[in-house]
């Protein structure tokens, strides 16, 4: 059995942890069954968010008429584009792979591992089957993959996940998603922008459901002005016949609606994602999970088992890129610091890339009312600065602050929503966290943040009373 100081399961951002460990010269071994790279990387933001740019400029293109440009497109590559984003996609994983193998102190295993005792990994496949290894600390950062819920028929069809969907490079008729998340709000984006019909069946009464409620009403109201939208529904069966699929729904809660049934080219299961702990076998180290399967931490990212830790989408806080790399920093700080420090997750932001976009940090309002906390709120649209007026812009920044002018949280629904919201971020995070932090700071004239500004520097209603 090989013996390591630091052992990581995921290439992720788990190897941010690898690489500080290794930096402290300690022996690391680093296994992973799949590319390098993680989900991210390889079968989520990187791919999407480059092919969702592609959208963007189509859809720029496709407007150019509402600012008296004549413009037009003549063609689109779709399977070049698709082929040109996996290439990068499949360069960028074999880099890291070969800076690893060139590592003096770090070994990388390519092979499936599976707990078998106290911090002790068996791997199977590829050149190592049946070695063992163990370290002295482990970290757990082996992530998630598409969840299929129970259809009726699911198996016997052909069906997309954002895997396959991602390196798609015929663009379907007629696309059906099922899922109404920021997964389905994505990809339903990219396919109809190249000229896919696209159908959305999602259970929750708007999509993005984790959203603030305002921002999704918001969302799915411009989404249904494009697309088939049936939100409210549950898939309960699906099957296929000549080259189509056909899903069938029922309403979810409303019994009054009537059962519907979509027919596509492609099916697309969007409806959430699970974690990797059940192919770990976790349970013989001693690694407590919850009921769906995640990874149970302490504050710290602390799991049930000595010397473990866990960070990234298997544990389950937030299934973001950037939090997963606020979390290695925070181990590699408690790994390697001289104090525990918890884990932040207090300005944590959240944006989907779709059209429009939508972004969020803190609280939604629907949280503040379950909390039975005291709170004011104003949603200040675009169109009211001289840039969102320019730009034909279609949304709103909505604060929520504390009766005291703490922010609470923003939601934001429009153009660049992803990067306005970092503004708000920072404010939550450096500097005191208020209203005044936003207010009185010094914005470009006439730049799009202004619309940030002006939300925060306005009169907010508290429970419908002015305040």
């Amino acid at each position: 059995m090989e013996e390591y100081d630091f052992v990581v399961v995921g290439s992720g951002s788990g190897l941010d942890v690898a690489n500080a460990a290794a930096q402290r010269g300690q022996s690391v071994a680093v296994v992973e069954k799949g590319r390098l790279g993680g989900t991210c990387l390889n079968r989520g933001c990187i791919p999407s968010k480059q092919l969702l740019y592609r959208a963007e400029v189509l859809e720029t293109v496709e407007r150019a008429e509402e600012f008296g440009i004549d413009a037009s497109v003549t063609d689109v590559a779709f399977a070049e584009i698709v082929r040109e984003v996996t290439e990068d996609v499949t360069e960028s994983s074999e880099s890291i792979r070969r800076g690893l193998e060139s590592a003096s102190n770090r070994d990388l295993y390519q092979a499936e591992g599976t707990f078998v005792d106290d911090r002790t990994v068996e791997l199977s496949g590829g050149d190592h089957d049946g070695e063992r290894l163990t370290g002295e600390t482990v970290l757990v950062a082996a992530g998630t993959r598409p969840g299929v819920p129970p259809i009726d028929g699911i198996g016997d069809v052909d069906y997309l996940t954002s895997r396959e969907a991602l390196r798609l490079e015929e663009r379907p008729g007629h696309l059906v998603i099922v899922g109404g998340g920021y997964i389905a709000a994505e990809l339903g984006h990219f396919f109809g922008a190249f000229g896919s019909d696209v159908s959305i069946i999602g259970r929750r009464p708007h999509l993005l459901p984790d959203a603030d409620e305002e921002a999704a009403v918001e969302f799915t109201e411009r989404v249904a002005d494009r697309y088939d939208v049936s939100t409210g529904y549950e898939a309960t069966a699906v099957s296929e016949s000549d080259g189509e699929v056909t899903v069938d729904a029922r309403p979810y809660q409303a019994a009054e609606s009537d059962p519907i049934s979509v027919t596509g080219d492609e099916l697309l299961v969007a409806t959430g994602r699970v974690p990797n702990t059940d192919t770990l076998n976790v349970s013989a180290a001693g690694i407590e999970t919850d009921e769906l399967g995640f990874i149970e931490t302490d504050e710290y990212l602390r799991t049930s088992a000595d010397d473990v830790w866990a960070l990234g989408d298997i544990v389950g806080e937030y299934l973001l890129k950037h939090n997963a790399n606020h979390e290695a920093q925070a181990v590699v700080r408690n790994l390697f610091g001289d104090e525990l420090q918890p884990v932040d997750y207090s300005a944590m932001p959240v944006a989907v890339f779709s059209s429009p976009e939508v972004a969020g940090v803190g609280a939604t309002e629907s949280e503040l009312q379950a909390a039975d906390r005291d709170y004011a709120k104003r949603t200040y649209r675009y169109e009211e600065t001289a840039r969102g007026s320019a730009m034909k812009a279609d949304g709103f920044v909505k604060p929520l602050i504390s009766l005291e002018g703490d922010i609470l949280g923003c939601h934001i629904v429009g153009p660049e929503a992803s990067n306005l919201i970092e503004e708000v971020v920072v404010a939550m995070t450096a500097g005191s966290g208020t209203v005044r932090d936003i207010r009185e700071s010094v914005h470009i004239h006439p730049a799009l943040s202004e619309v940030v500004q002006r939300a925060f520097a306005g009169s907010f209603t508290r429970g419908g009373h002015d305040h």
